[in-house]
């Protein structure tokens, strides 16, 4: 695929403190106006990061690190997201099907009742979001 030339950029903004990674607006050729995350690592050189270095220099927002309360949030966030795939594949699929809940025994049915509970009352914890003991499937 051909290198396509970047000549205009706006709103980069350093997502790192070594100012190797950053967020900006190119204006692609052919799609207008658009997002691109600048990052050495990337393999696709479609768009030459060289390049937007250059035309980037110091004109950029500084990194800010996240807060403690913005990586609370984020590892709340990821938990939350465990914990409903569990319900959504482990839980849900059985207690929201007639058929497959009363295959089950009384005893069977408490316990999955239980386990979805537990799962519910995951960011109750008192370690929540950063210690969380995960209930037993059963």
């Amino acid at each position: 695929m051909a290198q396509v030339i970047i000549t205009e950029i706006r709103n980069a903004k350093s997502l790192n403190a070594e100012n190797t990674i950053y967020d900006v607006e190119i204006n692609h050729p052919e799609h207008g106006w658009i997002p691109y995350t600048l990052d050495p690592n990337d393999t696709d050189q479609t768009v030459s990061n060289n390049d937007l270095l250059t035309i980037i220099g110091s004109n950029f927002e500084a990194y800010i690190p996240p807060t403690q309360a913005e990586l609370d949030e984020q590892a709340a966030d990821m938990v939350r997201a465990q914990r409903d795939y569990l319900l959504a594949t482990e839980v849900d699929p059985i207690v929201s099907n007639p058929l497959r809940w009363a295959d089950m025994t009384s005893e069977q049915q408490t316990a999955l009742a239980a386990y979805r509970t537990a799962l519910l009352g995951v960011p109750q914890q008192a370690g929540f979001p950063h210690n969380v003991t995960w209930p037993t499937k059963p």
